[in-house]
């Protein structure tokens, strides 16, 4: 993996008190080591190479999880489908329409739909790992919806899925189906977006993703301690 990724999870720790640990070549933490081939994230930042490292995304996902059901004794079925959209109500889950610059699973028709040219934009000014973390966030919704999680509020719900998107990553890093490499993170963090609820939010609202500070440890505990940490 390039240094973007690297510096998008060193980005994601600036707000907090702590930054993420090297990764080790220690694969016991999570699942087997990946047998396809490992995924370099260096690249462009093209619409090809954007189409390209959005099926790498959900093939490392698919592939991560899979290994995880198959140590649970369970059978893995992968999320349906991913759906790109260009225009605010393109797509609907159920009945409610979907907003731009927005990306989320629906239960309902069990696939995870996003606006295209927004996960573009933010992928030209962040990087490849920008694509992997929404990927990975999404998809762990999926398998909330696979195991029956549902949880009381929306922010716990949220924050799971944020653990569970550290730990596909840093799992997948330890396995070798990634390659993690440090790098100058400067002139990237202008364009790393807040990833928490505005100040004032209250948790018990429905809706609540979570401070940027809960959100960055939940992706960090996941990230340094696999799936233990995510409570499920």
């Amino acid at each position: 993996m390039t240094d973007r990724i690297a510096a998008f999870l060193v980005l994601l720790l600036l707000a907090g008190c702590g930054a993420l640990p090297p990764v080790d070549d220690d694969p016991t933490s999570g699942p087997a080591p990946a047998t396809s081939a490992t995924v370099d994230l260096d690249g462009t930042d093209t619409p090809e190479e954007f189409a390209k490292d959005i099926k790498s995304a959900q093939a490392v996902a698919e592939q991560y999880w899979k290994q995880v059901f198959d140590q649970m004794g369970e059978t893995f079925q992968p999320v349906r489908e991913l759906i790109p959209y260009e225009r605010e109500g393109e797509v609907a889950c159920g009945s409610d329409p979907l907003p731009l610059n927005n990306a989320a699973y629906c239960s309902r028709g069990d696939f995870i739909a996003y606006d295209v040219n927004w996960a573009f934009g933010v992928f030209r000014q962040i990087g490849d790992a920008f694509l992997f973390y929404l990927l990975g966030h999404e998809y762990a919704h999926g398998i909330q919806a696979r195991l029956g999680i549902n949880k009381e509020f929306t922010i716990q719900q949220e924050l799971q899925a944020d653990c569970m998107a550290g730990a596909y990553i840093g799992d997948e890093a330890r396995g070798g189906a990634l390659e993690l490499a440090k790098g100058d993170t400067e002139e990237l963090a202008s364009g790393l977006e807040s990833v928490g609820d505005a100040p004032g939010q209250p948790w018990f609202a429905e809706g609540s993703h979570g401070s940027a500070q809960q959100r960055i440890n939940a992706f960090a505990n996941g990230y340094n301690n696999s799936l233990k940490s995510c409570d499920l």
